[in-house]
């Protein structure tokens, strides 16, 4: 995995980002659009950070404007798909946004709800 470290004065954590194109129903993007062996070795490995003591974060980046939420796709990669809920319960940060698509510029703009949070195991206050 390329890691990506982004730091700033108040926080620091360990990033991977995906685009996200995918959409097979109505208004939902999903992601991946195949089976993604690679994405799973980097969710371990931001799983593995995160059990390490460092902050994680995946970011899907859905490069289309007819989505308003994001989950993983069961269909085409179940392994992954089940990866992205292991990793947010190790307490890896899933974010997903939407994009800002114009004649001169594509700009990550609002966040975009994650369906597969509803799959985790209720968050724990302690941490």
């Amino acid at each position: 995995m390329q890691r990506h470290w982004v730091g700033c004065s108040s926080c620091s954590r360990w990033a991977d980002f995906k685009n996200c194109h995918l959409r097979c129903t109505e208004t939902l993007a999903e992601f991946p659009d195949c089976v993604a062996a690679r994405s799973l070795k980097h969710l371990r490995e931001l799983t593995a950070m995160v059990e390490a003591g460092e902050r994680a974060v995946m970011l899907f980046v859905i490069q289309r404007t007819d989505c308003d939420a994001f989950a993983a796709c069961h269909d085409l990669d179940p392994a992954s798909a089940r990866g992205l809920t292991e990793a947010a319960a190790a307490w890896v940060e899933v974010l997903a946004r939407a994009c800002e698509i114009m004649p001169d510029a594509v700009r990550i703009a609002q966040s975009v709800p994650w369906t597969g949070v509803n799959l985790l195991p209720p968050i724990r206050l302690d941490r």
